[in-house]
């Protein structure tokens, strides 16, 4: 991802929830708090981004976003569930109209047949809406590029949303 794209995908948002009136909140795991950096890398961004909440343990996710341990037992951490409640866990602890989730696996290890390196789920969930869901695949051109696709995936979806 080219870092112009990136920084136009994150002005497009944060002029998006100030059309709204609405703040965003982040909640990551794979991205580590990326998806935040890119939008608070804009100048006056703090009229917007009321928090991100970087969950990358399963305790975290668990603790600051009140995701249930049985589902992460159940799904796994990577999980269409566990990406919508991460997204409603950011919407209820935070001020924000909405927020935006990311887990996945970003490699080099850690992906399995059913769960492959590249494979991430995104949340999205907007105040007075039910929370979806979007599951993507990136191809594994390493760490770094999965983290940024994820990156830029995520800004989209909020856009879409936001539309």
């Amino acid at each position: 991802m080219s870092g112009l794209i990136a920084e136009a995908k994150a002005i497009a948002v944060l002029d998006a929830c100030r059309a709204r009136g609405i703040l965003l909140a982040t909640a990551e795991s794979c991205t580590g708090g990326l998806i935040a950096a890119s939008l608070t890398d804009i100048g006056g961004s703090s009229d917007v981004v009321d928090r991100g909440f970087v969950t990358y343990s399963n305790e975290a996710k668990h603790d600051m976003l009140c995701v249930p341990m049985e589902l992460i037992a159940v799904h796994g951490a990577v999980s269409e569930e566990v990406a919508l409640a991460m997204a409603a866990g950011a919407l209820e602890h935070s001020r924000a109209g909405i927020a935006v989730s990311v887990t996945g696996v970003a490699g080099p290890g850690g992906g399995s047949e059913a769960k492959p390196v590249g494979l991430v789920w995104f949340g999205v969930a907007l105040k007075g809406q039910a929370p979806r869901a979007v599951r993507h695949i990136f191809s594994d051109h390493g760490r770094a590029h999965i983290r940024q696709n994820a990156v830029e995936t995520a800004l989209d979806l909020v856009l879409e949303t936001l539309a």
